[in-house]
């Protein structure tokens, strides 16, 4: 379709909810959205000015739309998801996820075996789960294995072939884990129980299991049957010890779905729960890669449709930390304290955590990702106009005005470049002023940067607070620096940011990367500055320990320092060797003077 056709389109769309789809000049598609109202929604990609890269090259690619009207936001949010399962298109996020979870079979059979696997028939069998991962089966399995003696094996167990003797009892009977239903040594009713009960734990109901056996072990124990009584004791332990693990939440919350997210520029990461009898019955963290800087609440409401159909809840309500349009028989709370609350943080916890995982994870494997991802993040956090892959940051240092240097340390692409290090003899301050000795020091370093046409940094940080901020910005604005080279002061007691003109200062979360690499690039300045200021004042100690002899002067006190490298050497050496390099009579002062 042509340009005239897409502008026609564009204005004859409906102000009613429903999903659009863009296609190209080959009919390909390419990208699927949903709209409260579809005529501003679509009209808006080609009114604005998309900030986003992928956003203009994919609005110049597009010919022609199609969309489809449907009566609410929610059931655009339905036929969005599916739309996007079903075409997969090129701009959007990919719901899809490959990995075939386990579950929990509790076969239809006459005494069934409970077991796990990855493969669901239609045969009649119970399924639990999808399970996030393997060892959250094999730990269940374990709890109803110690709880429970159930038959592991495959035999066909009907009546008829019980009766006659077709089978005998194995180990496991010896072993204690099987009651023998194959020699009709346990009955169908008496197996049947233990299944429902481990239906009921499976689903997170321990009441039930604690309740008989705690009967059974005081009817027992009446009976004078103690060690039978122990045995049941012992698996009320293990329930309740499992319980204990499991239980984070108030125990009359149940069948509830919990959802939050967890976001940066360029992925997003969204945590689901599913809460069951107060026990946390599942948690998986999807990673979805943004494509078009879709927001979170767009990326959340896509989420929880995607994982509640591959995991087939069927839970009536959820629990969220912002509302989003999900369909209509679903409940949304948004809670605001309580248990509730702690419920939607203990989630946004595991995102969080999960995030960093894979970001430790990335800078391992894929490192040029990890350092882009940094360097977006400083971006927005620093409130730059371009990422800082080029930052430099200035420190002062003097004993009560003795002996001032300064010293400056590069990081490139968020890594110390050593050999670009610089420090510095303050040469135009007297005294201990902290102010001018950074002007000269940034004027001395960008003056020279220019002459020699160097790449000038993105940041600049100074290691001070306003005072400083202020006389380096004097300097960059006596080179025509200013705003070409952004510059941040960070003030040690808090780790306060500030920005030139601005009297507030910027606190970032004390876990946030951007402070990591400024505190380091701080920290770096610091630890250079100190060791070229304690190499000056030791030199100059032992200067004067030699021009304190009589006779002796600056330059006789180096000679004898380049040949001997130190005080003690000189005291150690012979009155021929000293007389070798400054000459009898002199040689005769330091030796006799040393030595005293």
């Amino acid at each position: 379709m042509d340009e005239l056709g897409l502008d026609i389109q564009l204005k004859t769309l409906p102000e009613s909810p429903g999903v659009y789809q863009f296609f190209d000049a080959e009919e390909k598609i390419l990208y699927v959205g949903k709209a409260i109202n579809l005529k501003k929604r679509v009209s808006s990609y080609f009114t604005k000015t998309h900030q986003n890269g992928k956003t203009r090259v994919m609005v110049r690619k597009i010919r022609s739309l199609r969309h489809i009207v449907v009566p609410t936001e929610s059931d655009a949010l339905l036929l969005e998801n599916n739309l996007i399962k079903e075409h997969q298109p090129r701009y959007n996020v990919l719901l899809r996820d490959d990995k075939t979870y386990p579950w929990l079979c509790i076969k239809n059979e006459r005494f069934p075996r409970i077991f796990p696997t990855r493969k669901r028939i239609n045969d009649g069998s119970e399924y639990f789960g999808p399970y996030t991962q393997m060892r959250t089966v094999r730990a269940l399995l374990d709890l109803i294995k110690s709880v429970y003696p159930l038959r592991t094996c495959n035999y066909d167990l009907s009546e008829e072939k019980i009766q006659a003797g077709k089978y005998k009892v194995c180990l496991e009977y010896h072993l204690g884990n099987c009651m023998g239903p194959c020699e009709g040594l346990q009955d169908e009713a008496a197996y049947q129980r233990q299944v429902d009960d481990i239906r009921d734990i499976i689903k997170g109901n321990f009441r039930t299991s604690l309740h008989y056996f705690r009967n059974r072990m005081n009817h027992l124990a009446s009976e004078m049957q103690f060690e039978a009584a122990q045995l049941m004791k012992e698996k009320i332990e293990v329930l309740e010890n499992y319980q204990v693990k499991s239980t984070v939440v108030h125990p009359k919350i149940s069948d509830v779905d919990v959802f939050s997210i967890v976001s940066d520029p360029t992925h997003a990461y969204v945590n689901y729960m599913q809460i069951s009898h107060g026990l946390i019955v599942r948690s998986h963290t999807l990673e979805i890669r943004k494509k078009l800087q879709e927001s979170d609440e767009d990326l959340l409401a896509l989420a929880i449709v995607d994982l509640r159909e591959r995991f087939e809840s069927d839970c009536q309500e959820v629990y969220l930390p912002f509302a989003v349009p999900l369909p209509a028989d679903i409940k949304i709370r948004v809670p605001k304290m309580g248990d509730k609350r702690k419920i939607v943080e203990l989630s946004e916890r595991n995102a969080r955590f999960f995030r960093q995982e894979r970001f430790k994870q990335i800078k391992i494997t894929d490192p040029d990702r990890h350092t882009a991802r940094l360097m977006e993040q400083m971006k927005r956090d620093l409130r730059l106009s371009e990422e800082p892959r080029h930052i430099e940051c200035f420190d002062n240092s003097n004993i009560q005005g003795s002996h001032p240097v300064a010293a400056c340390v590069v990081f490139r692409d968020g890594r110390p470049s050593r050999k670009e290090y610089r420090h510095y003899n303050i040469k135009t301050v007297t005294g201990p002023d902290d102010f001018a000795s950074m002007a000269e020091v940034v004027h001395r370093r960008y003056r020279r940067l220019l002459d020699e046409g160097e790449s000038l940094p993105q940041l600049v940080v100074i290691d001070g607070g306003k005072g400083q901020l202020s006389a380096a910005l004097e300097s960059l604005e006596r080179l025509g620096l200013r705003g070409r080279v952004a510059i941040i002061g960070i003030a040690k007691r808090l780790e306060e940011i500030y920005f030139p003109q601005d009297p507030i200062p910027l606190y970032l979360d004390k876990k946030s990367e951007s402070l990591r690499i400024v505190q380091q690039l701080r920290n770096e300045a610091h630890r250079f500055g100190i060791a070229f200021h304690r190499k000056k004042r030791s030199k100059a100690a032992i200067n004067s320990a030699l021009e304190n002899i009589e006779g002796i002067g600056t330059k006789t006190a180096q000679q004898l320092l380049r040949k001997f490298k130190s005080v003690r050497r000189i005291r150690e050496s012979t009155l021929e060797e000293l007389s070798a390099v400054v000459g009898p009579s002199k040689a005769r002062k330091v030796y006799e003077s040393l030595r005293e």
